[in-house]
Order: structure tokens, then sequence, then C-alpha cells
């Protein structure tokens, strides 16, 4: 049973996208369970650089399955884009299946989540007014539109001019214009024809392969600390990107999991608002934001960065039981003098034993450091985990000891094989 779920450990951005492109290789089917166009993916093949926000980051391969399962929010628009901009690099994207119970992005979900952010002024959340929060507000609702309500032509008419009513009351609200029924349903029904050959019943499909043996590999978007019930809330995405969120995400039971990776950045960074501890606004925050091209793959905005937070990933590794970590971006470490690593929160004068919930005590605590000599050697051409500068290796083993999980894979580069294997067991 040849199943990995691939997790974000911290914020989001940790480079997921890479790790998922390297394991691919061996995967026959890449799965995307959770999020939506709110997230970005980079995925470097070759110096070839793909942005990937919706689309598994499998879809580089061929003859690998890419499946957007039920979990996922789906932007029609952002989805089709992305395929015509594959093919016109010379992807094949007929492996693509999207799930008929995945539920639909539409115009007013991406309105009404700028209009409301704004309207909480300086308490807005920092969203990417991609209609993600305020999509999957309505599938809690039950007045979601799914895939499968899209394909079919009198009943997305139906549910169209039924939600239209609804939304335009909404929006008058914030002063906006109301949408048209007819151009709204001439755009919708033209994506549908367009995507009608890629949707399938994802749950019976992939619980198929997995009888199959198939190898299977599940994508996460954003990370654990955007979770919504575990990540710094209300600051967080409106979707499980723990491993815990594949068995709802992709209609695949627990038992069938087989191992979970969690994708540590080798530094920290975070985009919007929202605590975070080991944030380094000083000179040293924008060496890393520079190093690491620290912009946001879906909206450029420039990411928040810090030294890594060792408790935030283990409680990552504790909530999704991971197997391993990847490490990601150590490269980006390779011209610092020293380096920190953030192992225990204190508050109050006493040590912490587990993340705060409250968002008032995780602002006001103290990180508390250990300070590594750097290496200031390139890094990028090793292959091997024993050729590793002897600092590096200190700061890895050390980064395991504190998180409790071994280290599996270590990324030295953007590119695929910019990359140490560690773990043999890994598919």
């Amino acid at each position: 049973m040849p199943t990995i779920v691939v997790t974000g450990t911290q914020w989001g951005d940790e480079g997921k996208g890479k790790v998922v492109d390297y394991l691919a290789q061996k995967a026959d089917t890449v799965v995307r369970y959770q999020g939506g166009s709110n997230a970005g993916h980079t995925v470097v093949v070759a110096g070839e650089e793909y942005k990937l926000r919706l689309l598994p980051s499998g879809v580089i391969h061929k003859n690998t399955v890419n499946v957007i399962a039920n979990g996922v929010v789906v932007d029609p628009e952002v989805m089709i884009q992305e395929m015509d901009a594959l093919i016109a690099r010379g992807i094949d994207v007929s492996g693509i299946r999207l799930s008929n119970r995945a539920h639909v992005v539409l115009p007013y979900h991406r309105m009404l989540d700028g209009l409301s952010d704004e309207a909480r002024g300086s308490g807005k959340i920092g969203t990417t007014k991609r209609g993600i929060g305020p999509c999957y507000m309505d599938k809690a609702r039950r007045i979601g539109i799914r895939v499968c309500d899209l394909i079919d032509t009198d009943e997305f008419r139906k549910r169209l001019k039924e939600n239209l009513e609804l939304k335009n009351k909404e929006l008058s609200l914030y002063g906006a214009e109301p949408l048209d029924y007819e151009k709204v349903l001439a755009e919708y029904e033209a994506y549908a024809e367009r995507l009608r050959p890629h949707v399938v019943d994802t749950i019976a499909l992939l619980n198929r392969e997995i009888a199959a043996n198939k190898k299977i590999l599940f994508e996460g978007a954003q990370a654990t600390m955007l979770d919504i019930d575990y990540g710094t809330y209300p600051y967080v995405t409106a979707s499980h990107p723990v491993s815990g969120g594949v068995p709802v995400g992709a209609g695949v039971a627990p038992r069938k999991i087989d191992k979970v990776i969690g994708i540590v950045k080798a530094y920290c960074t975070r985009v919007g608002e929202g605590p975070f501890p080991t944030e380094q606004l000083n000179e040293i925050g924008d060496k890393l934001r520079e190093a690491g091209h620290e912009f946001g793959t879906v909206t450029g905005r420039p990411r928040r960065t810090g030294w890594l937070d060792a408790p935030v990933v283990r409680y990552a590794g504790e909530l999704s039981g991971l197997d391993y970590m990847a490490i990601t971006r150590l490269d980006i470490l390779d011209g610092f003098d020293e380096i920190k690593m953030c192992v225990d929160y204190k508050y109050k004068g006493e040590i912490l034993k587990e993340i705060p919930a409250s968002l008032k005590v995780l602002a006001e605590v103290e990180p508390v450091y250990e300070t590594f000599e750097g290496w200031k050697t390139d890094i990028s051409g090793i292959r091997s985990y024993e050729d590793l500068p002897a600092n590096a290796k200190k700061y890895l083993e050390r980064m395991a000891e504190v998180v409790g999980v071994p280290v599996g894979i270590v990324s030295v580069g953007p590119n695929r094989d910019e990359t140490i294997i560690i773990a043999s067991d890994l598919f």
C-alpha cells in the first residue's frame, strides 16, 4: 500500500512543490486534497520554472494521473488557464482528473472575499481574495455549487439563479454592483464544456488504484499553522492541510495512508497577518528574504521571514504523524556566519510545553534560541548526506532531535536533481 502524504509544517511556502515533483518520478498518481487557487507551488525542472496554483505538482511528469479531489475548491478559470499554459509548453494535461464532488469558486466568492476582508479594517485577515474562504462557507451553508452541478446544464442554471439572488443582496451591503446572471452563466457554461472530459468520481478512482497497489502521492496546500482548526486562527486558511485532511478531502480511509512526510523550510516565512514568534524585522530578515526570493507565488507579496521555529514543526509532527521531515532551502543559509533555531517558547518566565491556542499569548512568547556556526560554502552540488559540511549536519541533527522526527530528504537547490535522499523506504 504505497501511499504517501506530503504536508507543510510551518506557515506554507516550504517548497512542497519541489519535493512532490521529485517523489512524483516514482508515483502513478498525485492528488491535491484541499485548498484552492490561493496556494502557489513552484516546480523547477532542468532550469524550467513552472508556477502552479490548482494543478497537482505531478502534472509535469508524463504518464502520471493528477487528481484534484473533492476537498479542493476549484476556480474553473484558473484551472483552464493553468492547463493552457502547460499545453503551450508541451505538457500533456490529459491525465488530469477533477472530482465531481469538488465545490466551484464563482465570481461572487472572489468579490465577497475582498470586500468582507477590507470591511474588517485593522482586523483584516490578509486574504488572497481568490474566493476560497467564501466558497468553503457556502459549502458549510449547503448552498455550494459542485462540479457535478456545473456540468449539468439544467441544474447549474437553476442553482446559479437561486444563488445570485442571495449573493447580489450580500454584495449590495458592501455597495458593490450586482452580478449579471446571463453573463456569469455564459462564462461558466463554457468552462463546463472545457472541463467535462476531466470530471470523474475521484473517490472511486483512488480506491481502485490503492486496491491495485498503485503508488499514490497526496499533496497538501498551505501548511499546519494555516489549518482552520490547528493554525493561528483566525489568520488561517479555510481547510485542513494536515494529514488528517486526506481521508476527508480525498475519500481515502486513514488506514490506507502508508507514510507522511512533513516539509520543513530550513528557516521560517509567513504571508499575511498573525503572530510569528521568530520573525526577524531586521537585516537578518531582509537577507533571508533576498537570498530566498521570498515573494508569494500567487500574490507576489513579500513574505515575512525569520529563524526556524522547531516547536511549530514539533507540533506539526504530532498532528500529522510525520514519519520523516524533508528539509528544503538549506542552501539559502549558505551565506550566514551564524544560524539560529528556536527550540522552545518561554512565557512569563516559564517554558511552554505546547503551542498556545491564544494568539495573545503566542504574540508574547519569547523564543529560546540555540546558535549554530554557519558552513559558509555552496552546498548545491552535494548529493550525499555524508558530504554535507559538518556544521550543516549539526544543524539538521539538532533539528531532528528537537522535533522528534528523522530527516528523510534534504533539498539543496530548486532543481529536481538538487536533492539528497536519506530515507531508503520512500515508495
